[in-house]
C-alpha cells in the first residue's frame, strides 16, 4: 500500500492512502485519493463498488470501457458509475485526484459514464477534502465540503466527447489505428484494405457498432485529440493541420458545431483562467 502523510485542521497527523481499495467501504459519502503516475502506467480494468470522478490537475488519461474511449486532460473528469469495469493509460505523466461517491450519492448522476468540466470552485473543493481524514467528521469541515462536491458535480456543465468503441474485430483494428494516428489522411478505403474488408461494409458497421457514421465518430476522435491540444497550448491553425482540416475555418466550424463553442474560446478562457482550474 502506498501512503502519504498530511494533518487535519487541528495538527493532528493521519495517513491518506493511494490505494482504491482503501476508498471504497469508508463510511462516508464522499472520499478523495491522490495519487501520481510516470507516462505510460497501465491499470487493467477494474470496477469499484462506489462510483468514480477521474480528474488529473496535471498530465492526459485515456480511459476505455467496453462501450467508449475517453481522452481526458486536466479540467475534464470522467464519471464512471458504480461497477463499470473501466482501464486507464497513462499518456504523459500525471497527477491524479479521484473522487469515490458512494452507490447512494451516484444515482442521481445516471447509468452511463460522461464528461464534465472541472470548475474552479470544484477543482478547489477535492482539492480542499484531501486535506480532511478521511474519516471526517460528519458535520465537520470535511461533511461540508463533500456535500459541495456532490452539489458542483450535480450542476456542472458535461462535455458530449465520447469514442464510442465497436466490437466487431475489422472496426476495431480501424478504430485503434485511427486513434493512434488521428490526424491521418487516409480514406476510409484505405482502412478499409488493411482490415480486409470492403469501405461498403466499414460505412455499414459503424453506425451499428458504435450509434454514430463513420464521419461523425472520426470528429468524436478530432474533439479529443483537440482538448488535449489546447490544454498544452497549441494555437488552433497547428491543430487544425495536425488533424487534417483544409482550414482552421473548417476546424472551427466543426468544433462549433458539436460543442457550441468555438475552440477559441476555450483556448482564451484557459490562458485566461476565468471559471477554470
Amino acid at each position: 500500500m502506498q501512503t502519504t502523510n498530511t494533518a487535519d485542521a487541528d495538527g493532528m497527523p493521519f495517513t491518506r492512502s493511494s490505494n482504491s481499495g482503501d476508498y471504497q467501504h469508508v463510511p462516508r459519502p464522499v472520499a478523495v485519493m491522490s495519487r501520481q503516475y510516470d507516462a505510460a502506467a497501465y491499470t487493467p480494468p477494474h470496477s469499484h463498488v462506489r462510483a468514480q470522478l477521474l480528474f488529473a490537475t496535471e498530465g492526459v488519461m485515456r480511459v476505455t470501457t467496453e462501450h467508449g474511449v475517453w481522452i481526458l486532460p486536466p479540467r475534464r473528469a470522467l464519471l464512471i458509475p458504480v461497477g463499470v469495469v473501466h482501464e486507464l493509460d497513462i499518456l504523459s505523466a500525471l497527477s491524479m485526484r479521484t473522487v469515490y461517491i458512494d452507490a447512494q450519492a451516484a444515482a442521481a448522476f445516471g447509468p452511463a459514464c460522461k464528461v464534465v468540466e472541472v470548475s474552479r470552485l470544484l477543482r478547489e473543493l477535492i482539492l480542499a477534502l484531501l486535506d480532511e481524514d478521511v474519516h471526517y467528521q460528519i458535520n465537520g469541515r470535511g461533511d461540508w465540503l463533500a456535500s459541495l462536491i456532490l452539489s458542483e458535480l450535480a450542476r456542472a456543465d458535461t462535455v458530449p466527447i465520447a469514442i464510442p468503441w465497436p466490437r466487431d474485430r475489422r472496426l476495431v483494428a480501424v478504430c485503434t489505428a485511427i486513434m493512434a494516428a488521428p490526424g491521418s489522411r487516409r480514406s476510409i478505403e484505405d482502412w478499409a484494405h488493411d482490415a480486409g474488408a470492403s469501405a461498403r461494409t466499414l460505412i455499414r458497421l459503424f453506425p451499428r457498432e458504435t450509434g454514430l457514421h463513420y464521419r461523425q465518430w472520426l470528429q468524436q476522435v478530432h474533439l479529443a485529440e483537440a482538448f488535449c491540444r489546447l490544454d498544452r497550448g497549441e494555437g488552433v491553425g497547428a491543430i487544425a493541420f495536425a488533424l487534417g482540416y483544409a482550414s482552421p475555418s473548417a476546424f472551427s466550424a466543426m468544433f462549433r458545431r458539436i460543442l457550441g463553442r468555438t475552440p477559441q474560446h476555450y483556448l482564451s478562457e484557459w490562458r485566461g483562467g476565468a471559471d477554470q482550474a
